[in-house]
């Protein structure tokens, strides 16, 4: 499987095949084990072996220690990464603007209603694309001025879906559905 891991923020291609693995072209052996009841990993090379802190971060992250420098890791797959790509998430936001269709597909559910405040990465509405349900998050903090579509609606990439409003609504979301 291919995943895009960024330490960092340099962005590296890594592809999981069984017990090897290829970063940059390179393939090695590798395997990654969890020691029970703790929070320290051991990476074992052919020729090495090393054990590390790894702790879950916030969305999504990992946060790395190794020999007294800390990291934080992302590591998506490919379609999640290219999902991302698609919408802009993790791009910096100050709040408002316009929810898109980041592909073509049928809106499942919509989790929000106008007049609703929203924080950045909440979950706003759901696209079913190629026989997968994609949440659409928040960018940023606002409030739902304008929906667009409805339930059971398909809608094509590019697509209009809402209006957010940057809004001055306080410091936290609203109940919503």
């Amino acid at each position: 499987m291919k995943y895009v891991v960024t330490i960092g923020g340099r962005s590296h291609e890594v592809v999981v095949d069984g017990g090897h693995v290829e970063v940059e072209g390179k393939r090695i052996q590798a395997e990654l084990r969890t020691i029970p009841g703790t929070s320290l990993r051991q990476l074992i090379l052919p020729e090495s072996s090393t054990v590390f802190v790894m702790v879950p971060g916030p969305s999504g992250q990992w946060l790395v220690q190794d020999r007294g420098e800390r990291y934080e890791v992302e590591a998506l797959d490919e379609r999640t990464h290219y999902i991302r790509g698609l919408v802009g998430a993790g791009k910096s936001h100050t709040g408002g603007g316009v929810l898109k269709a980041p592909m073509p597909g049928l809106v499942v559910r919509l989790m929000v209603e106008p007049g609703q405040a929203v924080v950045a990465g909440q979950g706003i509405l759901v696209l079913e694309a190629m026989k997968m349900e994609n949440e659409l998050k928040a960018a940023g903090p606002g409030v739902i001025e304008r929906i667009d579509v409805t339930v059971g609606q398909a809608v094509e990439k590019g697509q209009l879906l809402m209006l957010l409003g940057a809004g001055d609504w306080g410091s936290g979301p609203s109940t919503g559905r």
